[in-house]
């Protein structure tokens, strides 16, 4: 089993910024990929941004694309979205996740195989 703990989110003014941690403890994967993810109350989840295990491959949803930078720890933990120049969309949690795997492509949820609670994020305009 793998836990995952997320936290950093709040309240926001737009254009504003906010960095997300997640802190992984158990048997984590020795070989994987962390994503965030973020839904929005009616909407789909929507895969925001992914990273490899070694922390050098990276990929990013269009939306969030040279605004969010997803990294890790120099000791792989925790794993981080630094969301710069947020915009005053629909309150939305942000949820970390991992699975086993190689690259850091932007998977379907169900492909993740440990979830975090989620933390909330909202912006205002």
């Amino acid at each position: 089993q793998v836990q995952l703990v997320e936290s950093g989110g709040g309240l926001v003014q737009a254009g504003g910024s906010l960095r997300l941690s997640c802190a992984a403890s158990g048997r984590t994967f020795s070989i994987y990929v962390m994503g965030w993810f973020r839904q929005a109350p009616g909407k789909e989840r929507e895969s925001v941004a992914a990273i490899d295990y070694s922390g050098r491959s990276t990929n990013y949803a269009d939306s969030v694309k040279g605004r969010f930078t997803i990294s890790l720890d120099n000791a792989k933990n925790p794993v981080y979205l630094q969301m710069n120049s947020l915009k005053p969309e629909a309150p939305a949690v942000y949820y970390c996740a991992t699975r086993r795997g190689v690259r850091a492509s932007l998977r379907a949820g169900d492909e993740y195989d440990y979830w975090g609670q989620g933390t909330q994020v909202t912006v205002s305009s």
